[in-house]
């Protein structure tokens, strides 16, 4: 008779695989958007706010996952370190097309993030000398930052409401932000590990939000972008002034995408 325990760790196995491949997905989500950025040579009303989050949330479950801190976690540390690739690409990108004070603003950032981390670890490492104490005090933060991650779209939630315009909220960044939440919270269910369950809860109830949100506001943002076409009122695009390329700004929407720093 198979027992209730194998069966608790072959599910968990299965699980946690398939939250590592919504994991990734979640993180090429944006994919759609740079390209968009890449081809207009601009970051438009995109903001970096929410790849900021991740690159931090990444740097964390990473120092989580290490064998020093955390056993057994090797998948953890391993999607995350591909988090981090992927987020500096996109970061990258913000720093190529961005002005001056959003390049500052951008690196500023990235700084203090890598200086918290680099502290974090050496603290960690150095005054808590067992794996559960270091497991605890990192995983604490992590629930932190993985829960700012996910709530980093919520700013642009009032502008989708205000605007009745889902323009700028990405449908498969809000849908592989479910996936992501669902899977990890059925993976922290089944071994019971309140640090990834708190988060991956709570990100799951954002982007069920942003989904519904999407849902209302669909076809009142489709009015308005047809609008907007047929008075030649393209939104955030190229116009040819006197034979010369000048872009210009003609978006009511305020925020970007995903997120509220600019």
């Amino acid at each position: 008779m198979v027992s209730a325990n194998l069966v608790r760790t072959v599910v968990g196995i299965i699980v946690y695989f398939v939250g590592n491949i919504i994991s990734l997905l979640l993180f090429l989500s944006p994919v759609p958007t740079f390209v968009q950025i890449w081809k207009k040579k601009s970051v438009e009303q995109f903001s970096p706010a929410p790849y900021l989050a991740t690159l931090i949330n990444c740097m964390v479950w990473v120092l989580y996952g290490l064998p020093v801190v955390h056993p057994n976690s090797t998948l953890v540390w391993t999607i995350n370190g591909t988090g981090i690739a992927i987020e500096m690409v996109y970061l990258l990108l913000f720093l190529l097309y961005s002005d001056k004070k959003g390049r500052f603003k951008v690196l500023l950032i990235v700084l203090v993030e890598v200086i918290f981390i680099a502290l974090a670890a050496t603290l960690v490492l150095t005054l808590a000398h067992t794996t559960r104490k270091r497991t605890a005090i990192v995983g604490i933060v992590a629930v932190v930052f993985n829960t700012m991650m996910y709530a980093s779209p919520l700013s642009v939630m009032k502008t989708v409401i205000t605007t009745k315009s889902v323009e700028y909220m990405p449908f498969y960044v809000s849908l592989a932000s479910f996936a992501n939440g669902v899977a990890w919270s059925a993976y922290a269910l089944i071994k019971f590990d309140p640090f990834i369950l708190v988060p991956n809860g709570t990100g799951t109830l954002f982007a069920v939000a942003q989904l519904i949100l999407y849902a209302v506001y669909y076809r009142s943002t489709q009015r308005q972008i047809a609008a907007r076409q047929a008075k030649g009122d393209v939104g955030l695009s190229e116009m040819v002034v006197n034979g010369s390329s000048t872009r210009t700004n003609f978006s009511r929407n305020g925020l970007g995408s995903e997120g509220g720093l600019k």
